[in-house]
């Protein structure tokens, strides 16, 4: 269905604005050009100039009677000139679509905003100018609400994100929607692998996007991301309680090895008075000891925990995690796990990496394999290994399982 618009106009970017319409071949508009000025004309047959000054109001009144518009665009080159044809407009119709082209800064305030767009040049260019500085994220403005919903962010060398399935990484109040490759598109699944150099874009609430945008952007150094900030040691006394501090002095090793990260402790069964005071004298502005006494849903504790604090590795045992039926939360909360061996971490110089002959699933665990072992300066040895099922047993020294 053909659709009229009418553009009044003097200023010079009419002419521009003109060309755009015609290279984008929206066959479905018809204009009509109110303007003064020869110099915007243009050979086409769904453009209709009329030589009339746009400020006229028994003029635009009369032009109105020919036809029923869908919206008017104001283009005018000075203040009293917009804010006589927006007034001579508000006369004839209060209830067409009127898109205003501002380059003062006018104040509208007191107009009726229902169906008056304010197109604001100053804040256009501003924005344009500011989206082309570094490690700004480039945000949809022209679709959505506008206000940052919708995100297009690169993913670079060396990102956290960069080798990761998308079905490990947690995706709470913001979601991945497309993915460019090659100048390609791909509508991501789970299994999709985000690679350097993609470019994605991303849903969510604005101010969890800017914290999404900074996490991607970050280089080797910010473990445990992309799987969540902070750190999480699980004890429960009735299973840990001869080597309690010797975990807690392990998170508190790790945790001074990260930057800017935070360790929260949670205490199940906790029956041993002497044993908390100790544990809690280790309290400080980067550690929160919470303590569970008594029979609780600890697995609803712990899946709480995690998703407040945002955790992005656990602490535990094997006798804290089988005894409590851990292994599915952790599981499907898909977080890294680190269990306790006999050797402490403070003491671990080396790191080896058992691995099926998976080349998909070495480049999905290789940052965060890397980043731990740069991190903690170990040693990195890889082996090809026949690896069973999910099963967790004591052993001479710790595992760090990481989720795909």
């Amino acid at each position: 269905m053909i659709k009229d618009i009418l553009i009044l106009a003097d200023n010079p970017i009419v002419k521009s604005f003109l060309e755009w319409t015609l290279k984008e071949k929206v066959i479905d508009n018809r204009y009509t050009i109110v303007s003064l000025s020869r110099d915007i004309i243009l050979d086409n047959n769904r453009l209709i100039y009329k030589n009339i000054d746009p400020t006229s109001y028994n003029k635009l009144l009369n032009i109105t009677k020919e036809k029923s518009y869908s919206s008017v665009f104001i283009l005018m080159n000075s203040i009293d000139d917009t804010n006589y044809t927006l007034s001579n407009m508000r006369k004839i119709d209060t209830k067409i679509p009127i898109f205003l082209l501002d380059s003062w800064g006018l104040d509208y305030s007191n107009e009726e905003l229902s169906n008056l767009n304010i197109i604001n040049m100053k804040q256009i260019i501003s924005s344009h100018l500011y989206h082309k500085l570094p490690n700004v994220p480039l945000i949809a403005q022209n679709i959505g609400l506008g206000d940052g919903e919708i995100m297009e962010v690169l993913v670079p060398y060396g990102s956290n994100f960069a080798y990761r399935h998308i079905g490990s990484i947690t995706q709470r109040k913001w979601k991945i929607v497309a993915i460019y490759r090659n100048r390609k598109q791909i509508i991501p699944s789970a299994g999709t692998m985000i690679r350097p150099s993609d470019t994605m874009i991303i849903i969510g609430r604005p101010i969890v996007l800017h914290g999404i945008y900074k996490s991607i952007n970050e280089r080797l150094g910010e473990f445990p991301n992309p799987f969540g900030d902070n750190i999480y040691l699980i004890l429960d006394l009735s299973k840990d309680i001869k080597h309690a501090m010797r975990y807690l002095l392990e998170a508190i090793y790790l945790l001074d090895k990260l930057n800017n990260k935070i360790l929260k402790v949670r205490i199940i069964n906790a029956t041993n008075f002497a044993l908390m005071r100790e544990i809690k004298s280790y309290r400080r502005d980067d550690i929160d000891i919470s303590i569970s006494y008594g029979n609780k849903d600890f697995q609803s504790i712990i899946e709480y925990d995690i998703y407040e604090n945002s955790i992005g590795v656990m602490l535990s045992s094997v006798d804290t995690i089988n005894s409590n039926n851990f292994n599915k939360i952790i599981y499907n909360l898909k977080k890294m796990l680190y269990i306790f061996g006999e050797t402490p971490l403070y003491n671990i110089r080396n790191s080896q990496i058992l691995i099926c002959d998976n080349s998909a699933y070495m480049e999905s665990v290789s940052s965060s394999v890397f980043d731990i072992s740069q991190t903690l300066k170990l040693s990195l040895n890889i082996s090809n290994y026949a690896i069973e099922d999910y099963i967790l047993s004591v052993d001479l020294y710790p595992k760090l399982l990481i989720p795909t």
